[in-house]
């Protein structure tokens, strides 16, 4: 591995001081299980390390009546071992019980899933069905990102070379909702998705129709990708097989996959119908029994 510096700031202040006096050549570690990978193998290759495990605002975890905010630095274990997250948010918990070993989960973090923009990152296609946004900091201070918009290519975010993440906030659920995340991998743990789909529903009153869904897709572009149109041909048809089957033609059509070592365009393209299928069944699930 290269040589460079390491800095664990206690405050928002230091960390962005940081970050500009380093001119584009810093990186902010959150749990590392990225960061560091990729240093070794000569990816990324950093001239400042920013430790944000110091800072407190990237260690929130709170939950109100609006909404759960998970800063930067939680790490996974931590939020899905949280009693009052793991019943609000079980979607949120399917994404961050795949990132890795449990090992890993107790340094990995929803906020580092999110800044390394992995294509096939577990917890990014749950948090854009869930309608996060990302909360950013910057010289000019707070700016919030809708979770869509902030991965813009494979490994690069929308964030600025003196701006840093602090934090993911999630709308509460509402009433009547569900959501549910799937993948598909070669093995049964510890690997990267083939093809992914996070989902959420909202049904109404009676739970027969659906008021509005949203759904998203992993590994299947080179950016995780909000399938809009997919969930928002849903709203107002009643909850069967047709209307899920149509959705998951929808989501089909906007998938643009590669062939690699892991899967065909073809394979992934089929995975997708599949899974935001199942995905879909599985909110509506949740969401009847909520």
């Amino acid at each position: 591995m290269h040589s460079f510096d390491y800095a664990a700031p206690t405050s928002l202040g230091e960390a962005l001081t940081l970050l500009a006096g380093a001119r584009g050549n810093a990186r902010v570690l959150a749990g590392g299980t990225d960061l560091i990978v990729n240093m070794r193998v000569g990816r990324r290759k950093p001239g400042l390390v920013v430790d944000g495990k110091r800072i407190p605002e990237l260690n929130e975890l709170s939950l109100t009546a609006d909404g759960l905010t998970l800063g930067a630095a939680v790490s996974c274990r931590r939020a899905y071992e949280h009693a009052e997250v793991a019943k609000r948010y079980p979607a949120l918990v399917d994404s961050m019980s795949l990132i890795g070993s449990v090992h890993i989960q107790g340094r990995a973090t929803v906020g580092g899933n999110l800044c390394n923009a992995a294509p096939s990152g577990d917890a990014i296609p749950t948090l854009i069905a869930l309608g996060a946004v990302a909360r950013v900091l910057g010289p000019n201070g707070t700016r919030e990102v809708p979770v869509e918009e902030f991965c813009v290519a494979p490994g690069k975010t929308c964030l600025a070379d003196d701006e840093l993440l602090v934090s993911v906030f999630i709308p509460a659920p509402t009433a009547n909702s569900g959501a549910h995340y799937l993948r598909f991998i070669p093995r049964n743990e510890m690997d990267i998705a083939i093809a992914g789909a996070g989902v959420s529903v909202v049904l109404d009153a009676a739970k027969q129709n659906f008021v509005s869904a949203r759904i998203a897709l992993a590994s299947v572009g080179p950016t995780p990708i909000f399938a809009r149109e997919a969930g928002a041909l849903l709203a107002g048809k009643p909850v069967n097989e047709d209307n899920i089957q149509l959705a998951a033609d929808s989501a089909q059509t906007v998938a643009k996959p590669i062939t690699d070592m892991r899967g065909t365009i073809e394979q992934r393209k089929h995975l997708v119908k599949v899974l935001t299928a199942r995905a879909l069944r599985g909110a509506i699930e949740r969401a009847k029994g909520a």
